[in-house]
């Protein structure tokens, strides 16, 4: 007998729902979506939902517009957030990812389209997680363009799912900012990060749930709140508050601190020849960052090259401005602090790229 022979025989009336696909539930899932693009929008958005692209009418009044764009994810945070059965909130920690990243050279995030691959689309699902999309987007600033959500059976199992999402702004060329504007003498500030954010997660689920065993339900402590429900906390979005603080002062440039800590991501945005020195003692790292730290015997370095200690977003300002940023962080209520100056002189002497590098001890970690 051949193997065509012997293979078994397909169901009668085979369909797109029995191999794993609902169509119908995909259909419900756009319906309880749309009142949330809705309310995340901006007059230039053309058209609504359900079409096949998304219009945005840039329209007039820039004298030389350039468009920035930013695709990020939010990581291993959704298998917390999918443990915990809770979605409302990993779509704004989507949503930080993307504008935040925008707004280091001075763009306004003008729209964001989304992508949710999901093992069996469950509508109720799929509408907490972009109602967390929208709600970051009314926070930014910005329009919910778009997005698509696509059922992965056989690639993903029932109850995960991965999001993504690519955003788009717009900057006046002669306002972009960049390492280009660094000079020494400026000053660093730092503003204050809700907690974890979106990075380090897999270090953090590690040491915590894998190897410590404590219960995302739990009353912990050491943060007066469960863990879930901290390490739940979204990501904080700095986009509205950079470009108030763009308005207002002489902003070099900003740095957003995600994966690979503060000194790293404060690299990236440092013209050869200088250095930044950030001071340790001018802050405290909330006690979650003590919590994996102690728990895990993580060491400091690899403590600061993973998570954001504290520090979400950094701008680096002229030193004469140094007073009237702050005071504008401070009006919108954004954690703010003096972290550090910028020198002349490259500590590894080669000249070739900025470094940023932190020195002293935090007073309480």
């Amino acid at each position: 007998m051949s193997t065509r022979d012997s293979a078994p025989l397909p169901p009668l009336n085979a369909s797109y729902a029995a191999a794993g696909v609902d169509i119908d539930a995909g259909e419900r899932a756009v319906e309880l979506i749309k009142p949330h693009a809705k309310r995340a929008s901006r007059p230039e958005v053309l058209g609504g939902i359900g079409g096949f692209a998304g219009l945005f009418a840039l329209k007039g009044g820039y004298r030389e517009p350039l468009l920035a764009a930013s695709s990020d994810g939010v990581g291993t945070k959704l298998a917390v957030a999918q443990a915990m059965g809770r979605h409302d909130t990993v779509g704004r920690d989507l949503v930080a990812m993307v504008v935040d990243d925008l707004v280091v050279c001075g763009a306004e995030p003008l729209f964001l389209q989304d992508y949710i691959a999901i093992g069996k689309v469950v509508p109720e699902t799929v509408e907490q997680i972009v109602k967390g999309i929208a709600d970051g987007c009314v926070d930014a600033g910005c329009a919910l363009l778009g997005g698509e959500t696509a059922e992965h059976p056989g690639l993903m199992e029932d109850g995960h799912y991965d999001i993504s999402a690519t955003g788009v702004g717009v900057v006046e060329a002669d306002a972009v900012l960049s390492a280009d504007r660094v000079r020494p003498g400026d000053v660093v500030i730092a503003m204050g990060s809700s907690g974890l954010h979106s990075n380090g997660y897999s270090l953090a689920r590690k040491v915590l749930l894998d190897w410590g065993h404590m219960d995302l339900h739990g009353h912990v402590e050491e943060l007066d709140r469960t863990l879930g429900d901290e390490l739940l906390e979204p990501t904080r979005i700095y986009a509205r508050d950079c470009l108030a603080l763009v308005a207002e002062a002489d902003v070099r440039t900003f740095a957003h601190v995600t994966g690979g800590g503060l000194a790293d991501n404060l690299s990236r945005v440092l013209p050869p020849g200088v250095t930044a020195e950030l001071d340790r003692s001018s802050w405290s790292p909330a006690p979650i960052f003590a919590l994996i730290s102690q728990r895990g015997r993580v060491e400091r370095d690899e403590m600061e090259r993973t998570f954001n200690m504290g520090v979400g977003m950094v701008a680096i300002v002229a030193p004469e401005d140094t007073d009237r940023a702050q005071a504008v962080l401070t009006a919108r209520h954004v954690d703010n602090w003096v972290l550090g100056t910028i020198k002349s002189g490259d500590r590894h002497g080669s000249g070739k790229t900025g470094i940023a590098s932190l020195v002293g001890e935090h007073p309480r970690f």
